[in-house]
């Protein structure tokens, strides 16, 4: 009919969405914790060589904040902060010239922990549903 040639078909299918956040094991963040590098930052409350040391006793208590990070979408103000490092873009650029730096943010460890676990659930929803991310900026 005149009016099916008009009106577009709709996909049956709904596009995918991420709702949740799934809770992580103590297994999953062990695994993240000691894959990380042992880099430490000031506003790190424990050293990261020390944290990974311990990591045994400590992985229930940082499973915890993780899960609940997650689970509510709150990430604590502390946990927040970063200290921003100015980077020599290239070893050969004039050091005096400011745009030849790039600022680098160094953030707490557990901080980069939920980031890595949000990360890796994010990116695996993205590879099962085929979803790709466009960087186009509009005009």
């Amino acid at each position: 009919t005149a009016l099916t040639s008009v009106l577009p078909i709709e996909d049956p299918t709904p596009p995918a969405t991420f709702t949740s956040f799934e809770p992580l094991s103590v297994s999953e963040v062990k695994k993240i914790v000691m894959s990380s590098p042992t880099k430490s930052c000031a506003l790190d409350p424990v050293p990261t060589w020390l944290l990974k040391e311990l990591c045994e006793p400590l992985a229930p208590v940082i499973t915890k904040i993780v899960n609940l990070s997650l689970q509510t979408g709150y990430l604590p103000a502390s946990m927040k902060k970063a200290l921003v490092m100015p980077l020599l873009k290239k070893l050969i650029l004039d050091k005096e010239i400011f745009k030849n730096y790039r600022p680098v943010s160094n953030l707490a460890f557990v901080s980069k922990v939920i980031e890595k676990a949000s990360l890796k659930q994010m990116s695996s929803h993205m590879t099962t549903h085929a979803l790709t991310v466009s960087l186009h900026t509009p005009p």
